[in-house]
């Protein structure tokens, strides 16, 4: 039991400070933080990945499922939102007009 609560203030304790740092970061550098972001997904790709894989609890290996589901959610979303942001810095070919 003593497990869990330590787990579950581990949990509140990153959401607050989370909130607090996407809060506080201007609006030029969500890019960098949101690439970021994506390589930290990337890392629970893999824990959970590996995770799912060793234990026999179907319990775990659901949570683990889910792990991977919404990681690679924020991956692929995080990727197509990065590379149309960095769509609008490319110069524009104006010969066409």
């Amino acid at each position: 039991m003593s497990g869990l609560i330590f787990n579950l203030f581990i949990f509140v304790l990153a959401s607050f400070i989370g909130f607090e740092l996407i809060s506080k970061v201007p609006p030029t550098l969500h890019t960098p933080l949101m690439s970021g972001a994506n390589a930290i997904s990337g890392i629970t790709i893999i824990g959970a990945v590996v995770v799912a894989g060793q234990v026999d609890s179907q319990v775990a290996q659901l949570i683990g499922f889910c792990a991977i589901v919404f990681a690679t959610i924020n991956v692929v979303g995080g990727f197509m939102v990065t590379d149309r942001m960095l769509e609008m810095f490319k110069k524009k070919d104006r010969s066409n007009e």
